[in-house]
């Protein structure tokens, strides 16, 4: 069972997961280097658990002791127990969940063998805006979505902000890099996906019009909030597709914009 260890030093070295949380470019860098992501929430941990990753350790309130008692139980990890005021200085924030855990993570899988055994796929163009990378994984697990694949600037679907907006849903989907952009589409196509790039480009074909989801294998391109696919993905894509606008709006935010595709590829039954 973990054990629980109380803190009363912010500078303690067994704090060392927590420290910085606000730091986005240091914890991009040092997370990922290290081997770990932060979970936040009791909903989040548990969902990390049930999906296979090893906890490193817990850092909670006191009043978060009990509720979180059967987890405490069975991680073999140390849980240290902190002031709220403590638990701000340490991470930069204030904790209101209460309840953070360092997790280990997980080696990703190459996309070659992603693909193989997936016929719904998603391919994500430096969206690196981490609350936009979690809402796409969420609609990605709700309606249906196999898997992600990232080009190599995405956003970490690991980091904190994504995690949180997931709902722990970047746990459920799949996902791995592709190591070049955007050669690596090539992997995809090799796979036999056809690739529909999302685009409000007026010469790309309504969705309902190319009847994705009638499709045997099929790869969904999205790009970055505002700047969209680039030339060289659209260039590398078998189809530019869109979703038909109203009342002179001309795009959707990329993770509204992806829940409607999803939709579309999916016809709206999720495979589990």
């Amino acid at each position: 069972m973990g054990e629980l260890v109380t803190v009363e030093d912010p500078d303690d070295p067994r704090l060392h997961d927590y420290t910085g949380l606000t730091d986005v470019e240091l914890r991009r860098r040092r997370e990922p280097a290290e081997g770990l992501f932060i979970a936040e929430g009791e909903k989040v941990i548990r969902r990390a658990g049930e999906a296979g990753y090893a906890m490193r350790s817990m850092l909670l309130s006191a009043k978060w002791v009990d509720p979180m008692r059967d987890i405490i139980d069975e991680a073999p990890a140390p849980v240290y127990v902190v002031d709220p005021v403590l638990a701000e200085r340490v991470t930069g924030y204030h904790v209101h969940r209460g309840a953070l855990a360092s997790m280990a993570r997980k080696p990703l899988p190459t996309a070659a063998g992603l693909l193989a055994g997936a016929r719904r796929v998603v391919v994500m163009e430096s969206v690196n805006d981490h609350t936009n990378t979690g809402a796409i994984f969420r609609s990605a697990a709700a309606l249906g979505m196999d898997a992600v694949l990232l080009s190599p600037d995405c956003a970490d679907p690991l980091y904190r902000r994504s995690v949180k907006v997931s709902m722990g849903s970047v746990f459920s989907v799949p996902y791995a890099r592709l190591d070049t952009w955007p050669t690596g589409l090539a992997t995809v196509r090799e796979a036999g996906f056809t690739l529909l790039a999302l685009t409000p480009d007026e010469r790309a074909e309504p969705l309902d019009a190319v009847a994705p989801h009638r499709m045997d294998r099929v790869a969904l391109m999205l790009g970055a909030e505002g700047n969209g696919l680039t030339r060289r993905a659209l260039a590398g894509s078998d189809v530019w597709v869109r979703i038909p606008m109203s009342h002179g709006v001309d795009s959707l935010n990329v993770g509204a914009a992806a829940a409607v595709a999803f939709y579309a590829v999916t016809a709206g039954r999720p495979s589990a």
